[in-house]
């Protein structure tokens, strides 16, 4: 089994930068992909970004050019840098783990952007 631990939300103001980490744990070379998702109030849980165990990433719309998703593998964990933050991004991100048919969920993180 795969757990996951996620760390380094907060506060930020506009046009700041947070990074993101989860760390897995378990059956880690079972790993297909990892990625992180976020929901905001009111709204589904969306795909923010994404990485495969071969390291192809992707990434929504709205935060390409900005964030980035990158892995550690001495270290099993999965990074999202935010950089450019806006209001909009506010949300509780959380890192998801692929294995077969089935899905890993950290217990979530949250970030703020507010002047």
């Amino acid at each position: 089994q795969v757990q996951l631990v996620e760390s380094g939300g907060g506060l930020v103001q506009p046009g700041g930068s947070l990074r993101l980490s989860c760390a897995a744990s378990g059956s880690i070379f079972s790993i297909y992909a990892m990625g992180w998702y976020r929901q905001a109030p009111g709204k589904q849980r969306e795909l923010v970004a994404g990485i495969t165990s071969g390291g192809r990433a992707n990434y929504a719309d709205s935060v390409k050019g900005r964030f980035t998703i990158s892995r550690d593998n001495a270290k099993n964990t999965v990074y999202l840098q935010m950089n450019s933050l806006k209001p909009e991004d506010t949300a509780v991100y959380y890192c998801n783990a692929v294995v077969g048919p089935m899905s890993y969920w950290g217990q979530g993180t949250q970030v703020t952007v507010s002047s």
